[in-house]
Formats: structure tokens, sequence, C-alpha cells
């Protein structure tokens, strides 16, 4: 076990806990087929999305990741080339923002990646599983191997771990 005291411009103080090993140990129901580190060097949210490099999370992530240099969401960052993110106040007024991760669910999967295990876990499990219908609709709607085919839902299924490549 592992503490984790962890401050920032989003949070004070917060202290977590890694109780399992990284990458291992996850619910039965969450298999991400990406990791965080693939995820940040794939280009995801625009590239804004940990451009300040959070210090609890391993350095080794962002030596390739696609970063905004001056912290403004860029789509050329993302792998298709597209914007396909809500803004953090739009996920704060649906309320889809917990306290102990507050810039949302791909924090939550990177310390949970990392080791965490907490309360909020059923529910962004939910949240991903809830993402196979983009899935779905990707696959009835493209010839097998177009990747440019629906490139705003294929780069929103990646923020969520799924490799939008393979559908």
């Amino acid at each position: 076990m592992k503490k984790i005291n962890y401050t920032d411009n989003y949070q004070k103080n917060y202290k977590y806990v890694l109780s399992e090993s990284a990458g291992r140990n996850f619910d039965l129901e969450f298999r991400p087929d990406l990791t965080p580190k693939e995820m940040l060097e794939l280009g995801v949210f625009g590239g804004v999305y940990f451009s300040d490099k959070p210090s609890d999370l391993p350095k080794s992530w962002f030596k390739k990741a696609k970063l905004s240099p001056d912290h403004q969401r860029h789509k050329g960052l993302n792998y298709f080339k597209v914007n396909a993110s809500q803004p953090l106040v739009v996920w704060q007024k649906k309320e889809w923002i917990h306290p102990q991760d507050p810039r949302g669910w791909f924090q939550w999967y990177c310390r949970y990646y990392l080791g965490r295990r907490s309360d909020d876990d059923k529910r962004q499990i939910k949240r991903w599983k809830a993402m196979t219908r983009h899935i779905t609709q990707i696959s009835r709607n493209c010839r097998a191997g177009d990747i440019f085919c629906r490139p705003r839902q294929r780069q929103a299924v990646l923020h969520w771990a799924y490799d939008a490549r393979k559908i």
C-alpha cells in the first residue's frame, strides 16, 4: 500500500491510497482496451487534459503524450483530429464529477489504473460500460477497417479507453 498526498489547482491536500498493483486487479466488469499512457500518446481531450502533468501520475506517461503547449484544447492533438469533448463546466453541470476526481472520468481511470480503489468505482465503471452504445453505432454504420468513418464518435470512445482503431 502506498499513500499519496496530492495538491494542485483542483484539489488541496487530497489523500488517497494505492491498494492494488498498477494495471492489475480491475473489477471484472471493467476491461479497458487502452492504458492511460497509451491514451495520452494517441491523443485525447484535445491535449488539454493533464497538460499540467499532475505530480501524482507517473512522469513516463507524459514523455510521448500529445499535450497542449498553451493549455487550450486543440483538435489536431486528438487521434482522429476532431473535437469530441465537452468542457469541464458541462461535466460539472451534469453532476458527472465526483469530488475525489474533480477533473472527471479520466482522472478517476488514471488513479484506478495506478491502484486506488474508491466508493466511486461502480458509478464510473457503469458510465464506462454505457459507451458501448457508441461502439455499436460505429460497428453498424461503418465498413470494417474504415477508421475514418464517424471520427467524432471514434474519438469519444477513445476518451473512454476503448481502442476506436479496432472497431
